[in-house]
């Protein structure tokens, strides 16, 4: 299988009928995260991802429902009846990015925004704002290939060392974007969207 990738861009906020049909989708779980959190403009960027997840896993498998999920030791959720369908889902303000393969993977994808020079050098011995962006997507895709969590995002291995591919992929505008994956498969076209 193909590694299938999914991009979403917001250049408007959902109305409160698309964010209850979204709402409806969502695993329990996650629904009632959700809405634990304190902003509702927070809460756009995790609907559309799993609006997407939802939206392609009916297309590729014909899923009328999101299966139930669980979280390895540090978060990363998983299909638990399903270990043969992986997926991955980042989102950032104004954007999200989703992987779906049969073999695990990590995404990322962040809205490239000012960072002090001190910060880009310290985080990732850079000074312009795209080679910090790619190394953290970089970083971030790795640690969520691997589920260890955050502590890995610190690590800056030659990708080779791993046996990893890093994809960098083209999205929008202002944005860096990556997936991380141990298969050859080839990877298709990131499919975008646009909330208008």
């Amino acid at each position: 299988m193909d590694i299938q990738l999914f991009a979403v861009k917001l250049d408007r906020p959902l109305t409160d009928e698309e964010t209850d049909a979204l709402l409806r989708i969502m695993p329990d779980e996650r629904r009632a995260r959700l809405m634990r959190m304190p902003k509702s403009e927070l809460r756009q960027e995790p609907l559309c991802a799993y609006g997407i997840l939802y939206m392609a896993l009916r297309a590729m498998y014909g899923w009328k429902i999101l299966p139930r999920m669980h979280y390895s030791k540090y978060g990363k959720p998983g299909f638990e009846d399903f270990p043969e369908v992986q997926f991955n889902i980042s989102h950032t303000r104004g954007a999200v990015l989703v992987g779906l393969h049969d073999e695990p993977l990590g995404v990322d994808i962040e809205r490239i925004r000012p960072v002090s020079e001190r910060t880009m050098q310290r985080i990732a011995g850079t000074t312009t704002k795209q080679d910090f962006f790619e190394s953290w997507v970089r970083r971030e895709s790795r640690s969520k290939w691997n589920g260890a969590g955050l502590s890995s995002i610190r690590e800056e291995e030659s990708p080779a060392m791993r046996g990893e591919r890093i994809i960098y992929l083209e999205t929008f505008p202002n944005y860096a974007a990556c997936v991380c994956t141990h298969s050859d498969a080839h990877v298709a076209d990131v499919r975008t969207f646009t909330v208008k």
